[in-house]
């Protein structure tokens, strides 16, 4: 029996709108090692989309932004490519990159400088490559003595390829378009060189009945990447006394578990999934503008193996979200004496499908 095992990054894209829960194009299917005997390559080519749309700070919905149609809506397609190579039923290896289409549309992003009010409900782009992921995974059991359960480990390198400067047009009046940095939740890449590390591990039950588990952790050092939080404009006296004019290059992480059913060819997961930017990075500062937050989800997930190839199908729903106190809303609140949380905007749900194929 196959185990689906998602080792995402993240994705991204992650992974919900205006909280930057990256891809690392490394979502694929997986199977245990008694059915990786054979050396050989493995494609695979994963998608994702979700549009969020609902505003949190803390865990507290602003229900208001939606009555009043002041909330952001992010819009995010992402095709991630895969090829991994399995050495043998105990290592393997792989190089992973996404490409990222996403739009956003905001009020609050296209403001006259002089007015200091919006002039009007209106989108900005991004689409490219991400930032490139390679890895290796080793099964730390010897898969011949220990067929009813094992552990993967994984380490990985997370390269800069994405950009992450990339600039559209903000409007700042009925007539007069801005050229500036883009919203870090669309941009395509953090511009930091990471350190990824993985966790992958299942324990049949039954011939049919399997439980599983996936862990990620994506190590960022560089702290900020130089990138103007301010739209092509000049940076406010307050955002600067904050720390947030530039973006911060954050850490994230995933943690899945559940349980899987397999009958015929089928495997039918169902399961929990958390997704998450922290606050603080465990290596270098933490400082810069970030939204840090986490998601909680329920995961049911359909796959059909057939002789060559898997295909599955994963919605994750969120039961839980949250908008953290970043290192700049804790400066904020230190200078003003009042507590400050910033909001993010969520979806609700997340749509996952893809493919891998053996191509020997």
């Amino acid at each position: 029996m196959t185990i689906l095992a998602a080792t995402i990054t993240f994705s991204k894209a992650h992974t919900q709108g205006c909280v930057a829960i990256r891809s690392n194009g490394s979502t694929c299917t997986m199977s245990d090692p008694s059915h990786t005997k054979q050396s050989g390559w493995v494609f695979g080519l994963n998608t994702r989309y979700f549009k969020s749309f609902r505003h949190f700070s803390g865990t507290e919905e602003q229900k208001q932004r939606l009555e009043q149609n002041t909330e952001v809506i992010n819009h995010s397609a992402e095709v991630d490519l895969g090829l991994t190579k399995i050495v043998n039923n105990r290592w393997s290896y792989g190089i992973y990159l996404p490409v990222l289409m996403n739009s956003r549309s905001s009020l609050y992003e296209h403001t006259d400088p002089v007015k200091k009010q919006s002039v009007g409900r209106f989108s900005t782009h991004s689409f490219g490559l991400g930032d490139l992921r390679i890895a290796a995974y080793r099964w730390m059991l010897d898969p011949e003595k220990h067929m009813r359960g094992n552990i993967q480990l994984g380490l990985g390198l997370k390269l800069p390829t994405g950009d992450y400067k990339y600039q559209d047009y903000f409007h700042v009046s009925d007539s007069t378009r801005q050229l500036g940095p883009v919203d870090q939740s669309i941009q395509l890449g953090d511009g930091g060189t990471g350190i990824t590390l993985e966790l992958n591990t299942f324990y049949h039950l039954s011939h049919t009945l399997s439980l599983y588990g996936n862990g990620y952790y994506l190590i960022n050092p560089r702290e900020q990447n130089g990138v103007s939080t301010a739209r092509g404009g000049v940076p406010s006296a307050q955002t600067l006394a904050y720390g947030s004019d530039v973006m911060s290059v954050p850490d994230q992480y995933m943690v899945r578990a559940g349980a899987t059913y397999g009958w015929k060819g089928l495997t039918f997961s169902a399961g929990g999934r958390m997704e998450c930017i922290p606050v603080y990075d465990l290596i270098g500062g933490s400082n810069g503008f970030r939204r840090p937050g986490y998601v909680i989800s329920v995961e049911p997930v359909v796959s059909y193996k057939m002789k060559r190839a898997q295909v599955y199908v994963a919605v994750p729903y969120a039961v839980e979200r949250a908008r953290t106190q970043s290192v700049p809303d804790k400066i904020r609140s230190e200078i003003t004496h009042t507590s400050f949380t910033g909001d993010a905007a969520f979806a609700d749900y997340t749509i996952n499908a893809g493919v891998s194929i053996r191509l020997d």
